[in-house]
């Protein structure tokens, strides 16, 4: 992990440098609560923390725990059925949120990312989603869809997207879900043709987070030689977007159909091999489905 660090031995170890830029952060943006408030302020029956010991949980884990709980309470709670009442993405929050490290938790600190583990991430979406989960359900897309860049895109992909990613100045969404089909591969339509040194791209995915709002989405595309994991841009050429649909909660969360009409894009955009487009799907959806998982012991 990149927050695991070797230690002198005649002096104290220092903090990883994640641990420390997530420090700083709190200092900057949000007055933290403290783990014994947090304690004190009472923990949901079903939470996270409810569920492990103290011997479980790190002290820095502690500590990201409290800012997200009060980053979660200063900046969502106060607003979040106003936004959910409205249909209003609220980008300005998500971009504070990113700020304090959470808009790229996995990705390597190299590109920007915050270098944290797993727990790590399910310990802050918990505590964010108890104040807004449909906001907190988009940033842990937004940040599946970062590592899956780090983990599979070349030195290119990363020093072009994971620092706007990680700063949220460009927000991501994951696109599998067709109108037949969801995870299933052999069913996939939407389809990309080689032609040199470009996919040509058509078909259409359905109920996509972040639709007509994010800035790249990862969009599995059926190949010659298998499933590819393309990054297709906002405003690329023949590719559009359905209405917002009406769902009967987590308005504040854009979802909508795509449509890709003859759309060109470079091979260079391509996630790993062809081929490998499916893996890479549902290696990103292993990571996810624990955060999402996370969203709902907090909105519980």
């Amino acid at each position: 992990s990149a927050c695991d660090h070797p230690q002198e031995s005649e002096s104290p170890p220092l903090p990883p440098p994640c641990v420390m830029a997530l420090r700083a952060a709190a200092l900057r943006h949000v007055r933290p609560i403290g783990a014994a408030a947090a304690r004190s302020s009472g923990v949901r029956s079903f939470s996270l923390l409810a569920q492990l010991s103290d011997a479980d949980l790190t002290e820095d884990q502690r500590e990201f725990q409290s800012l997200a709980r009060s980053f979660a309470q200063n900046e969502m709670a106060p607003y979040a059925a106003e936004w959910d009442r409205t249909s209003h993405f609220p980008v300005p929050t998500i971009k504070a949120a990113a700020e304090l490290g959470f808009g790229a938790l996995f990705a390597r600190e190299e590109f920007g990312g915050t270098g944290l583990k797993r727990v790590d991430g399910a310990v802050i979406f918990e505590e964010l989603s108890a104040a807004c989960p449909s906001t907190t359900a988009y940033l842990t897309i937004h940040n599946m869809c970062a590592w899956m860049v780090d983990t599979f895109g070349d030195d290119h992909l990363r020093e072009k997207w994971l620092p706007q990613m990680a700063s949220m100045d460009k927000l991501a969404s994951y696109c599998l879900t067709e109108p037949g089909s969801g995870s299933d591969a052999a069913a996939m339509s939407t389809k990309a043709v080689r032609d040199g040194d470009h996919y040509i791209v058509d078909g259409s995915k359905a109920f996509i987070s972040g639709g007509a709002v994010s800035d790249v989405y990862l969009v599995m595309c059926r190949a010659e030689d298998g499933v590819v994991c393309l990054m297709i841009e906002d405003g690329t050429p023949g590719f559009s977007f359905g209405n917002n649909e009406d769902k009967m909660g987590w308005k504040c969360q854009p979802t909508c159909s795509l449509t890709f009409e003859g759309v060109r894009v470079p091979v260079s955009n391509r996630l790993g091999g062809e081929g490998d487009g499916f893996k890479i799907a549902m290696m990103g959806l292993d990571g996810g489905r624990l955060s999402i998982g996370a969203c709902s012991l907090g909105q519980g």
